[in-house]
């Protein structure tokens, strides 16, 4: 038997670090990967949405202060700017309907609330009843009835670009005063709405201008003095201020005898 020691054998195993070189770069490829997919699926599903969908989207990254989606959601999503155009009129004339149909009186002024859509804008009318509706007979300040219909137009109107006219009209019963006629009366009850309906949302840079005609726009041609001749327009234009040229506004004295 042999007394020598049999040798030693020690084994080193080298590890190897596979991290150092890899690290986390898998993860970064995977959340890519994930991204990706989300984003294809946002796509998949906006291709899917109603137009009023895309537009308010579109409308929040070109103004992601909210501006624009404010009026989208306000005027029933007519567009992506504060700007309502000649072929989206119809929409803004279905939204102002809705809101002053939530004024609590607004059954008792409804028939006197007239709306059109003509070739300078949308042209919103308070006509006048014998007693007076919107303004007492012969007074330049709106009555409680038309202030409460100009605030709310003006709430509306405020939040859009749309230059504005407001003008004032008569019936041809004439005022007997000589230095005060039917030419001041109308003048200053549009002012007078002007005034209310900027201090009750209605921008300074949207009234392009103040119009009074006295008795000269009849609309009821054929019966000059009945009360619906005496009226305050507000004229909501097409496209941004200086798009539209109004027509230049008469200026005059008729000297005239009480009635409105």
């Amino acid at each position: 038997m042999s007394t020598t020691p049999e040798p030693i054998i020690i084994i080193r195993k080298k590890k190897v670090a596979h991290a150092g070189h890899h690290g986390g770069a898998w993860k970064v490829a995977y959340a890519d990967f994930v991204t990706a997919m989300m984003a294809l699926f946002i796509v998949l599903w906006l291709m899917t949405t109603s137009d009023a969908v895309k537009k308010a989207i579109a409308g929040y990254f070109r103004d992601p202060s909210g501006r624009s989606q404010q009026m989208g959601s306000a005027v029933g999503g007519i567009g992506d700017s504060l700007t309502v155009s000649k072929g989206q009129m119809g929409d803004l004339k279905k939204k102002l309907e809705g809101a002053l149909g939530q004024i609590p009186n607004f059954s008792v002024l409804k028939d006197n609330v007239k709306m059109t859509v003509t070739g300078e804008g949308l042209r919103i009318e308070l006509l006048e009843t014998e007693k007076g509706m919107f303004f007492d007979s012969g007074r330049q300040e709106p009555s409680e009835y038309g202030r409460e219909l100009l605030v709310e137009l003006a709430k509306e109107l405020g939040k859009l670009d749309n230059p504005v006219l407001i003008e004032g009209h008569t019936d041809s019963r004439p005022y007997n005063s000589p230095t005060y006629s039917n030419w001041e009366l109308s003048t200053d009850r549009a002012n007078q709405s002007r005034r209310l309906m900027q201090q009750s949302g209605l921008h300074d840079h949207q009234v392009l201008e103040v119009r009074g005609y006295a008795d000269e726009k009849l609309r009821d041609p054929a019966h000059p003095e009945d009360a619906t001749n005496r009226r305050i327009s507000v004229i909501v234009l097409y496209g941004p201020p200086g798009a539209n040229t109004p027509e230049p506004a008469q200026t005059g004295v008729k000297t005239s005898s009480p009635s409105h």
